[in-house]
């Protein structure tokens, strides 16, 4: 790794519409993945930058509150131009900082958009119910109001996708929003901000804080945020849930994934093997979404490993910015190191690796390591049941759905599965019975379009739901009037009569 502080331009925080620096003086590294070298600096805050942006987000939060809805809609219908407009910009500011390809990039970006669109679709669920004489004269209605200020921890694998997924919901449920990004990623954040102050987005509605565990904790412990939303590992998604709930803020908070492919004797072989082979090396596999696990059922197994095995070796790795690259580096040398420590576990576990990623290599630098295919895991093994987040694809032999389906259920994560196969009677069963959130039928990645719900089930998510299309129901809180104008006065009755009786 190479760096020259002097020279190296610094991603600044910002705070009530403009860059933002901190008076601590910390700063951390921004690396570019795919040659290990310095890009960039970036601002690390603490409690007083994070008190700044919320104080920010809570002196705007009000009157933004207070905008109708239709503007608000229109505000975000600029910001999605702008979206467009710059999408190849933003998707090379991902390639840099995280090493996903160019074309995933883009991808991202689109599934962005997208998010952007759902989001002003969602405001006509703010209008709320209305029942007319519930009682004699008594009329009930409900509306949903805002929470406040909302903040955001995001994780590096999607830089733009998973904060505009959240912070586009909540601006337009009438919300201010604070954004802590990974700051391994913080670049697209602030060009996110400015984009929005190009979309005439009222100055402290949107702010970003850098930092690590110091911002983090700055966030759950703050009076003055109202509701706090994660994705990350497990272990950080059940600590954040658990002390934002204490705390008395509404909370959903994303952990990991193990996410299945079940493949059946009928499935159409080219076909999920083409599937699998996208799905487990795609990002390097660092996506919550990836399938890392491959059950093949029955006679199956040897061929679906054969043409699965020639997909990988065909992988092209290399830099992200590089035309024809199938796959880019991983985020860090920590990554690389779990990745080989997982290979290098798994034959004494009794596993078989069929396709070595750690071989073959042509760059020396970054954070490269191949594909790789690990035959015959056991689901005792360390390499099935640890989240490895990274380009190996396991697979696991069994006899039949009945035995697929008690492994994939046995999992504590409940994220996304899926199933290969010509059946429809298998395929129904299989999304009728799996314990998942996301369920897809010879889809390979089953993350639904932003106009439904999202969210994992088990160890995969902690507190509420509420992405997508319901995101609404997490920005919001729901207000439920029962009013009465009749004349003459009722006078005083201590008496509880049923409503019906009145």
């Amino acid at each position: 790794m190479t760096t020259n502080d002097v020279h190296l331009a610094t991603v600044p925080h910002w705070i009530a519409g403009a860059p933002s620096g901190s008076t601590n003086g910390r700063r951390s590294e921004v690396v570019d993945p795919a040659t290990g070298h310095v890009l960039r600096l970036v601002e690390l805050g603490g409690a007083a930058v994070v008190d700044a942006a919320v104080t920010s987000a809570r002196s705007a939060a009000g009157a933004w509150a207070s905008t109708p809805a239709p503007v608000r809609a229109t505000t975000l219908h600029r910001f999605r131009a702008l979206m467009l407009e710059h999408s190849e910009e933003l998707a090379s500011i991902i390639t840099s900082e995280q090493g996903k390809t160019l074309a995933d990039a883009r991808g991202e970006v689109a599934r962005s958009v997208e998010a952007v669109e759902v989001a002003i679709s969602v405001v006509q669920h703010l209008k709320g119910e209305y029942a007319e004489q519930v009682s004699r004269g008594v009329d009930t209605y409900s509306f949903r109001q805002p929470l406040g200020v909302c903040a955001g921890i995001t994780p590096f694998n999607f830089p733009i996708m998973v904060p505009v997924s959240m912070f586009a919901a909540a601006i337009a449920c009438g919300n201010s929003f604070v954004l802590k990004p990974s700051e391994r990623v913080p670049s697209a954040s602030v060009r996110l901000a400015q984009l929005l102050a190009e979309a005439e987005l009222p100055d402290g509605v949107f702010n970003v804080v850098h930092g690590g565990v110091d911002a983090v904790n700055a966030l759950i412990e703050h009076p003055d945020v109202a509701a706090i939303s994660f994705v990350g590992s497990t272990p950080v998604a059940r600590e954040i849930y658990s002390r934002s709930a204490a705390a008395g803020k509404k909370v959903q908070a994303l952990g990991g994934a193990n996410n299945h492919m079940v493949v059946m004797p009928d499935a159409d072989l080219d076909a999920a093997a083409d599937a699998l082979a996208s799905a487990a090396y795609g990002a390097a596999g660092q996506r919550c979404m990836a399938v890392p696990i491959a059950v093949a059922v029955g006679e199956v197994a040897d061929e679906l490993v054969a043409k699965t095995a020639e997909r990988a070796t065909a992988f092209r790795t290399g830099p992200g910015n590089v035309e024809g690259t199938d796959m880019g580096p991983l985020i860090s040398e920590v990554a690389i190191e779990r990745v080989r420590g997982a290979l290098e576990a798994a034959p004494s576990q009794g596993a078989n690796v069929v396709v070595d990623g750690r071989v073959n290599l042509t760059s020396e630098a970054g954070y490269f390591i191949g594909p790789s295919l690990v035959d015959n895991v056991s689901v005792d093994s360390d390499l099935y049941q640890k989240e490895v987040f990274g380009p190996i694809l396991s697979v696991v032999r069994v006899d039949d759905l009945d035995e697929a389906l008690r492994i994939v259920n046995a999992s504590p994560y409940g994220n996304g599965a899926t199933i290969f196969t010509a059946s429809g009677v298998a395929g129904r069963r299989f999304a009728h019975s799996v314990q998942a959130g996301s369920v897809g039928i010879n889809v390979p990645i089953p993350v639904p379009i932003s106009w439904f719900g999202f969210g994992g089930w088990g160890d995969s998510r902690f507190g509420d739901d509420g992405l997508n299309y319901d995101a609404y129901r997490f920005y919001t809180k729901s207000k439920v009037v029962t009013q009465r104008w009749t004349e003459p006065r009722m006078g005083v009755s201590p008496h509880f009569v049923a409503a019906r009786h009145q």
